[in-house]
């Protein structure tokens, strides 16, 4: 109410929207109906939506909530994108930081959490942030606004509540001015948190390289940071590795141990740890087929072939074959245990695994790596070594040129 109130006064272009999450009956309704009523006195555009939010909390096994929570703000984000609308404004305001404080301290929580609500980010702004409940009751006593209660904010079942009903009245009858001493602490904390980040990404930028688009991190530079949990927290929160306890252990486990986070891999091979996305690795398994006349291929990497006349001496991203050699189609697909070749320039066979050892292949590699194949024959490890099977002899008549973009 009173941000709607702010925003009419101050002359801003807005609209209001109200989500009806269906729990509380005729009083739901009743909310619904003083918003409108509230868009139409305002002159404000106006938008609804009704959730069935017991159903999701069944589907999605999650509290009442994070239910409301999760399908308002996805709802946020259609009318942003489907309006263009610049910004969610949100009425959050000072005590309500203070319960997020107070939840994020009693569930344990690094720095990140006792900063409390930002007062902006990309789509949304908090403008009341600042001022606590009292401050705004008393605004809208004196300009004579009405607003509605959430008979829910009086049941002390939920955490939030109870922090607000019980715990926040003891704080500041103990001391009168907590909550302001509140808001310069986060301040404070916020402050501390900029520079740990800014401390952070430049550890990032020193210690995490990139090989064939993965990230590779030196063991020897990891351990040597101190306070070492600390950092572990701070270099590997953004990819979902939120317990040092594990990350502290990988970093002294055997080679080919691995963690893994709902968006990563973390794997630790010899004197690295290797960091893969998981929408990347282990999903590409398929075969892929290349037909006599395909002249490049993208999927799943890409591919360009042309014939030539004169071949060149084969490199890393370019072989050079006796094309009358293939039998097509061709094949893309991983290396699997048991696979063979006839290195290019040797006797004999090798297999794959032994290959990849001996050139000291790590095994966040290994497990990316694409073979061009000829029926069952093995042409080409992609990008690393060819079959002298399919080399270009002095009497062959049809020169095949090979390039992978990497």
């Amino acid at each position: 109410m009173v941000l709607s109130h702010l925003c009419y006064a101050s002359g801003i272009d807005f609209a209001i929207a109200h989500c009806n999450f269906r729990l509380r009956g005729a009083e739901s309704d009743a909310d619904e109906a003083f918003v409108q009523q509230l868009a139409r006195q305002l002159g404000a555009a106006y938008f609804v939506a009704h959730f069935d939010t017991l159903g999701y909390v069944n589907q999605h096994k999650v509290s009442v909530q994070m239910a409301a929570r999760e399908l308002r703000y996805a709802w946020f984000d259609e009318l942003l994108e489907e309006n263009s609308f610049e910004k969610v404004l949100t009425a959050h305001h000072l005590d309500d930081n203070l319960e997020t404080f107070l939840i994020n301290l009693s569930r344990g929580t690094g720095i990140d959490g006792l900063t409390g609500i930002p007062e902006e980010t990309e789509t949304m702004a908090r403008p009341l942030l600042k001022y606590s409940r009292a401050e705004l009751l008393a605004y809208a006593k004196s300009n004579g606004l009405q607003w509605r209660e959430d008979a829910s904010n009086a049941d002390a079942k939920y955490l939030r509540n109870k922090i607000r009903l019980e715990l926040v009245p003891v704080l500041k009858e103990i001391h009168p001015n907590f909550l302001q001493n509140f808001q310069k602490s986060t301040a404070y904390l916020g402050q501390s948190a900029a520079i740990a980040k800014d401390r952070i990404a430049q550890l990032k930028q020193a210690l995490f390289t990139q090989e064939n688009g993965l990230l590779k991190i030196s063991l020897a530079q990891l351990k040597v940071l101190s306070p070492l949990e600390g950092y572990l927290y701070g270099l590997f929160q953004e990819y979902g590795f939120t317990e040092w306890e594990n990350l502290r252990d990988l970093l002294d486990a055997m080679s080919g141990k691995c963690i893994e986070s709902n968006t990563h891999r973390l794997l630790k091979d010899r004197d690295f740890l290797w960091l893969l996305p998981l929408e990347i690795e282990g999903k590409e398994s398929d075969t892929y087929t290349i037909s006599l006349e395909d002249k490049s291929i993208t999927k799943p990497i890409t591919l360009e072939f042309s014939e030539v006349i004169e071949r060149n001496e084969n490199a890393s991203a370019i072989i050079y074959v006796d094309k009358t050699a293939l039998k097509y189609p061709l094949q893309v697909r991983k290396w699997e245990k048991g696979d063979y070749f006839y290195p290019l320039g040797l006797q004999g066979k090798k297999k794959l695994a032994k290959f990849f050892k001996d050139e000291k292949v790590p095994v966040a590699l290994k497990e990316r790596q694409w073979l061009l194949c000829s029926g069952k024959d093995i042409v080409w490890i992609i990008g690393k070594r060819s079959d002298e099977r399919f080399k270009v002899q002095t009497d062959t008549k049809a020169i095949l040129r090979i390039e992978v973009k990497l």
